[in-house]
């Protein structure tokens, strides 16, 4: 295990105790718990992308071989981490669009059973999100 795999290791507990630390200072200190969460995904957002952005650019600097290892394993590490954003942000969205048709499709076909074909095609329209993402997220993966 060479010292860019052990960085990489690293930096996500490092960012998230961090950022857990600057949320429960921010309750502690009397902001709304909304506002701590923002700062608490503030802090995360920024503290991984500069660890990421200091730990490339130092471990890269020492060889040029292990730069462009770094470099093919930052690549691949990036695509699958878009992949896996697409697939949960898409299926977030997808649950969100259930939870509000499947109580009205279920109201509906309980005041009319003719419309449970109607009622089902809006509920498969909520769950195309989710599957939209993961379409995306294998073609990223192949890309």
């Amino acid at each position: 295990m060479n010292a860019y795999s052990i960085a990489m290791f690293l930096i996500p507990p490092v960012a998230i105790f961090a950022a857990i630390y600057v949320a429960l200072r921010c309750v502690k200190t009397g902001k709304s718990p909304t506002r701590a969460m923002k700062f608490h995904f503030a802090t995360l957002v920024s503290l991984t992308a500069l660890l990421i952005l200091g730990a490339t650019t130092v471990l890269a600097e020492g060889d040029t071989a292990a730069a462009a290892q770094a470099a093919s394993a930052s690549a691949d590490g990036l695509k699958y981490l878009s992949a896996g954003l697409c697939t949960a942000v898409a299926s977030i969205g997808g649950g969100i669009a259930l939870a509000a048709g499947i109580p009205a499709a279920i109201g509906a076909t309980s005041e009319d059973p003719k419309a449970f074909g109607k009622a089902l095609i809006f509920v498969a329209l909520g769950e195309t999100l989710a599957l939209y993402g993961v379409i995306i997220s294998f073609m990223i993966i192949n890309a």
